[in-house]
């Protein structure tokens, strides 16, 4: 996984040119607040279009005496179309996501937009999910070369998973999957514009 993404961003760098204002290192500070390591990149395609990949991971287990853990690595390629111009105000976004999560021993049961999340305080859950979605954001540039970036997108994800008991090492109970409409992206990024 790691070749891969880092094979994608050295693509991306070789095609691109380095001209001021056509690309941007980013952390999603929403992400940071959970302890989830995060990068994203951003390319300018043309006057009013960009590329975002943005990679988060999270590979802790909260208590090893209880195995909580809310691990997770995902991926998130972005089109974003500019009202104005790149990196700058309004824009609409087109997104993809992918990846893999290890989650359990959470009392944490909210009912979002009408979708029960799994009773994660008495099982384990261990699977992949896919997805696409829409986005709205908003760049507010704070100098010649930083931003702060808000951004809220809604979509669906398609995932698959194994249950097991809490206990480590626990034995699977059952396999399923599931269709998840809601909130696909949360993004509150400090960003370098180069």
């Amino acid at each position: 996984m790691y070749k891969r993404l880092t094979l994608l961003l050295l693509s991306i760098f070789t095609f691109a040119s380095v001209s001021a204002q056509d690309w941007a290192l980013k952390s999603n500070i929403a992400y940071d607040a959970t302890a989830s390591i995060n990068l994203g990149v951003e390319v300018a395609l043309a006057d009013k279009w960009t590329l975002d990949l943005s990679g988060n991971y999270n590979p802790f287990t909260i208590n090893k005496d209880t195995n909580m853990k809310w691990k997770h690595w995902f991926v998130q390629p972005e089109a974003r179309y500019w009202f104005c111009h790149k990196f700058g105000g309004n824009f609409l976004a087109m997104h993809l996501w992918g990846g893999e999560y290890n989650i359990g021993n959470i009392d944490f049961k909210p009912n979002i937009m009408g979708f029960n999340v799994p009773d994660l305080a008495n099982y384990r859950y261990q699977g992949y999910f896919v997805g696409a979605g829409v986005g709205y954001g908003y760049a507010f540039m704070l100098g010649n070369h930083w931003n702060l970036e808000l951004e809220v997108g809604v979509g669906c994800a398609y995932t698959w998973y194994d249950k097991y008991y809490c206990a480590k090492c626990g034995s699977k109970l059952a396999s399923d999957d599931l269709v998840y409409w809601g909130i696909t992206k949360l993004a509150f990024n400090l960003v370098y514009v180069f």
